[in-house]
């Protein structure tokens, strides 16, 4: 029998080191995920666990390449604990359609993708082929609370009785 989806959140969240069961933090005055339809938009996610974020500054600087992974790594977990909050299961998802992945880069760094290539792994390795999604990786300047990355994406929900 292959793993659920939820046991494969869980067991990423145990290689991390990190707890995702409880409820998300939300940092202002906006709401972690909207449903319309059969949509859920989620607002953006920084690698914050509790109240600290674990990976701050600029990637190509202050933060290397694999730290950078790892931060798109926690995002993504957020925003898969958020879908299972939205959605009640994980199982509800039908499909992730778009993935955007903002990275504080330093000047010359050109890894965005790459550093993107983990928050795509994990949508996968929980998700299956529903996890398989389009992606933009931009470099940006600066993000909330010194972030190394922030992430928000689309996904599409099986049809729910709302």
């Amino acid at each position: 029998m292959s793993e659920t989806r939820a046991a494969a959140l869980d067991r990423i969240a145990a290689e991390l080191g990190y707890d995702f069961s409880g409820e998300i933090k939300i940092g202002g005055n906006y709401v972690p995920f909207l449903i319309e339809g059969n949509q859920v938009h989620l607002s953006g996610q920084i690698p914050r666990v509790g109240d600290e974020v674990v990976v701050t500054g600029r990637a190509g600087s202050a933060v290397s390449l694999a730290d950078a992974q790892l931060a798109a790594k926690v995002c993504v977990m957020r925003a898969l604990a958020l879908l299972r909050q939205a959605l009640g299961d994980l199982d509800n998802v039908r499909r992730v359609l778009q993935l955007n992945v903002f990275v504080q880069s330093a000047e010359h760094f050109t890894q965005q993708s790459e550093v993107a290539d983990g928050a795509s792994a994990v949508l996968y390795e929980v998700l299956g082929a529903a996890g398989v999604h389009t992606r933009t990786s931009v470099g940006v300047y600066q993000l909330p609370k010194n972030a190394t990355v922030e992430l928000s994406l689309l996904a599409v929900a099986e049809d729910l009785a709302r």
